[in-house]
């Protein structure tokens, strides 16, 4: 994540020629590791319970100008199919009959305003499932609707109940994954949660952060690895501590190396002191020789990695300046692809399965710069599995922009696609007295309150999203950070900005989009903070 240092607000990752990697794929429940060891001991895999909607077809019986159906099942909570009058209708086609659970609703627009929802076999054929009364515009509303037989079409009709007409930004189908998720954390200051005595809590329960996500659906914790922090912040002791704590869990690793003593992000890739003054061929050879100690290091201890990013955020390159891309003139990518190369080595080198190689960028919603920085690397001849993705809504763009990103990328280069960070706000307040990276009402999508319901949905989104990515190449995402609670600094003696990110809430508390990856269960489980219904 980019900028730390400087928080936005007021107060303030070709040697396959060689077949090294083969064909190595993550599988999750009964299936492979990477490199074919059984996986069955990690558990089962996580399939979450995603909107079908956003593959499917629309019509309405009226829609406005630049407010056609298809906009309420796009998978974006801020576009709006709108009626011409104080109600309309639009009919859903999922393609195939599907087991629907339940339903999701976002109004904007005018409101409040009642939806009723029919489904059948047929358009002509069809049955009440589900109502929805006097919907207050801008929150996510959750249906629970077990139907006794697969459905290929849903009706919502919607009425007015104020002058104007109401808009559905999202009308979620929500039916079970057909495949398993990467459903991941990064946990990287959860040891530090621990050192200053925080405590975290599910309904009342205190339990450790990685537990109570794992009780959720979470499968990965991501772990980010610096060389030579101040404080102990996630140096390779913090990492070791913390991957026995993962698997105890029954949690997968990602292993996030930044080759940085602190903080890397497209702002700033610092060689390590310990490095600095070598010339790239010496440099590649450390950073072969780093990947390949530490992931031994992990193995050694029964926690290896299934996963390694090489690299954080590397847009502009890493281990600057032997490795700094110049977007402007094209320099450097020879260089980077050298480190990359070398880390990809490394990983191969090390004990047991090779991992999948993630390489990670940063633009989540730009796929002009996704696509070059990608080309580039191609070009390289860099060996990877995963393409990796930061997507901040405040800072990378739209929900209909990273979709079509993700969507690209998945097609144009044939390998898996993830988020490997996201977040987004619950309350725009602040826990500390550090300012935070969203603080205000503009930086808010429109769809997605700062709200604990509001959380929940624009997770659940981004999920369903990457389900629907074609080829069935959404690996799944990392919620980046969610249990760095006030109390634990981006830096010894200072605060987070990000406390109003987190998936806890400033007391530990656990937030109903822990349970993301079944909106229908955070309903039963928190009814204080999301809107449900019947």
């Amino acid at each position: 994540m980019p900028g730390y240092a400087a928080p936005r607000s007021p107060n303030a990752r070709h040697l396959r020629s060689a077949g090294v990697l083969g064909s190595a794929i993550l599988a999750v429940a009964g299936c492979l590791l990477p490199g074919g060891a059984a996986a069955a001991s990690w558990g089962p895999a996580a399939a979450p319970l995603v909107d079908v909607a956003v593959t499917a077809t629309a019509t309405a019986d009226t829609e406005q100008p630049g407010h056609r159906a298809a906009l309420a099942v796009d998978g974006d909570g801020a576009t709006t199919w709108c009626p011409t009058g104080p109600g309309g209708a639009i009919t859903i086609d999922l393609g195939r009959p599907q087991a629907i659970e339940g339903f999701g609703l976002t109004l904007l627009g005018a409101g409040p305003g009642d939806v009723r929802l029919e489904t059948g076999p047929k358009p002509g054929n069809l049955r009440p499932a589900a109502t929805a009364s006097n919907v207050a515009a801008g929150v996510p509303t959750w249906l629970s609707a077990r139907l006794p037989t697969p459905v290929r079409y849903v009706r919502a009709t919607v009425t007015g109940s104020a002058p104007g007409s109401p808009c559905l930004s999202a009308v979620r189908v929500l039916a079970r994954s057909a495949r398993g998720m990467v459903l991941g954390d990064d946990l990287s200051f959860a040891v530090q949660e621990s050192a200053v005595h925080n405590v975290f809590r599910d309904r009342g329960v205190a339990r450790l952060p990685e537990e109570i996500l794992a009780a959720h659906g979470a499968n990965y914790v991501r772990l980010r690895l610096w060389n030579d922090p101040p404080g102990g912040y996630s140096d390779l002791p913090s990492v070791l501590a913390m991957a026995k704590r993962a698997k105890t869990a029954g949690m997968r690793i990602l292993l996030d190396f930044h080759y940085s003593d602190f903080w890397a992000d497209p702002q700033g890739q610092a060689t390590p002191r310990a490095w600095q003054g070598q010339d790239l061929p010496a440099l590649a050879t450390t950073v072969r020789n780093f990947t390949r100690d530490t992931l031994n290091a992990l193995a050694a201890q029964h926690t290896p990695a299934s996963m390694v990013a090489i690299g954080n955020e590397i847009r502009n390159g890493m281990l600057w300046p032997a490795g700094k891309v110049d977007w402007s003139t094209g320099a450097g990518w020879d260089a980077l692809g050298t480190l990359l190369r070398a880390g990809a080595a490394g990983a191969a080198d090390a004990a047991g399965p090779t991992p999948l190689i993630q390489l990670h960028f940063d633009q989540g919603g730009d796929n002009e710069s996704s696509r070059r920085f990608f080309d580039n690397v191609v070009a390289q001849r860099v060996p990877f599995d995963v393409i990796g993705l930061s997507y901040y809504p405040f800072w990378h763009g739209t929900v209909s922009q990273l979709r079509a990103n993700l969507d690209d990328l998945a097609t144009r280069y044939g390998k898996q696609v993830a988020l490997a960070e996201t977040q987004y706000a619950w309350t725009l307040a602040d826990g500390d007295s550090t300012g935070n990276f969203m603080w205000q009402e503009s930086q808010l999508l429109p769809g997605y309150p700062a709200t604990p319901g509001g959380q929940l949905a624009f997770v659940s989104d981004l999920t369903s999203i990457l389900a629907a990515v074609p080829g069935g190449r959404g690996l799944g995402l990392f919620y980046w950070q969610p249990e760095w609670i006030p109390g634990v600094g981006w830096t010894p003696g200072e605060g987070t900005p990000n406390d109003n990110l987190t998936q806890f809430d400033f007391d530990g508390d656990a937030l109903p989009a822990v349970s993301s990856a079944d909106p229908l269960r955070a309903c039963r489980l928190y009814p204080a903070q999301v809107a449900c219904g019947r």
